[in-house]
């Protein structure tokens, strides 16, 4: 009885807290309890792994290590560490902030600054159409146009596929039952919808801009005249806006996305578009304070964006306001 009593003694002082800090402990995905155990015996944080083990076999826990963050404050017995690794864990995170606009050549720049994924796994997943039901369905070859900009608190080890996935469900959010009933009766598919939404996007100075952009445009669609939008000539030539050369025939080269080559709207998205240009698209200002429709805009070094119905009355305001 008296060994058993000292044998039992020993036992319990390899629970007592020790005289470590807080500690944060990393488990990976495949690690094996332990491995961890050693690790905390070795930091100090428990005196005993195998106690530590011992504890979470016994509770039936031993198996229950998930991958993530587990935060020990200091100064906790085993049986509290072994309390806090049968919980779950924090997942470490890496915020990342997709601007509104940006189009998917730009994604693997962005994301391998903020070091989730790697440049050639966000590449090939915004290639991945099945990732967006309302993409696959307008025929898209790409993800352009349907990958919602915000800022995501990515977990760490996320791969290009899941990255892409969480953006492109975000953005299905926004095609809700009432803003596609909106759009339809526009004439406007999804696809459409989002391509047009990326023109306002692209063109629009300011988010109060959108609704007068996506009227002129929505007016030029229906007399059927040419768009006439400079970001659609960059895309489609794969350039950037500020790359457009007029002298070296940019905007006469024809392209499926050109809207001074061909009428209508361009073959697809030209960026990816955030909610004030998309609820723009279905909320449009259409028309002058005359009463009839605007067909140009102009944006004026006065900061004011100026509308008008005939192109000499624009031609006008070029020679005023630009």
């Amino acid at each position: 009885m008296l060994l058993a009593g000292l044998i039992w003694m020993y036992a319990l002082s390899l629970t007592r807290p020790t005289a470590a800090p807080a500690y944060t402990l990393e488990v990976h995905q495949g690690d094996k309890l332990s491995a961890k155990a050693s690790e905390l015996q070795q930091k100090g944080v428990v005196r005993s792994a195998s106690m530590l083990r011992l504890i979470m076999r016994q509770r039936g826990t031993a198996g229950q290590l998930k991958e993530g963050l587990y935060t020990i404050p200091a100064h906790k017995s085993t049986f509290e560490v072994a309390t806090i690794l049968a919980g779950s864990p924090h997942i470490a995170t890496v915020s990342v902030n997709i601007p509104e606009g940006k189009r998917i050549k730009d994604l693997p720049a962005i994301f391998q600054k903020a070091g989730v994924a790697t440049p050639e796994q966000i590449a090939a997943a915004v290639k991945m159409v099945e990732l967006s039901p309302e993409a696959k369905a307008g025929g898209a070859r790409n993800l352009e146009g349907f990958l919602f900009p915000a800022t995501y608190p990515f977990p760490v080890r996320a791969t290009g596929e899941e990255a892409v996935k969480t953006m492109a469900e975000r953005m299905s959010l926004e095609f809700t039952p009432e803003r596609v009933t909106a759009a339809r009766k526009l004439g406007l598919s999804v696809y459409d919808w989002v391509t047009l939404a990326s023109m306002v996007q692209a063109e629009a100075a300011n988010n109060a801009e959108m609704p007068a952009v996506a009227g002129v445009f929505l007016n030029r669609l229906r007399e059927g005249i040419a768009l006439g939008s400079d970001p659609t000539v960059a895309y489609g030539l794969g350039k950037d806006l500020p790359e457009l050369d007029r002298s070296a025939g940019d905007f006469v080269r024809d392209t499926p996305y050109s809207t001074y080559t061909r009428k209508g709207l361009p073959a697809g998205p030209i960026n990816n578009p955030g909610e004030a240009a998309l609820l723009s698209v279905i909320n449009p200002h259409r028309t002058l304070a005359d009463g009839r429709d605007a067909l140009y805009f102009l944006h004026g070094r006065d900061g004011e964006i100026h509308l008008n119905y005939d192109y000499a009355s624009h031609l006008r305001d070029i020679e005023k306001y630009r």
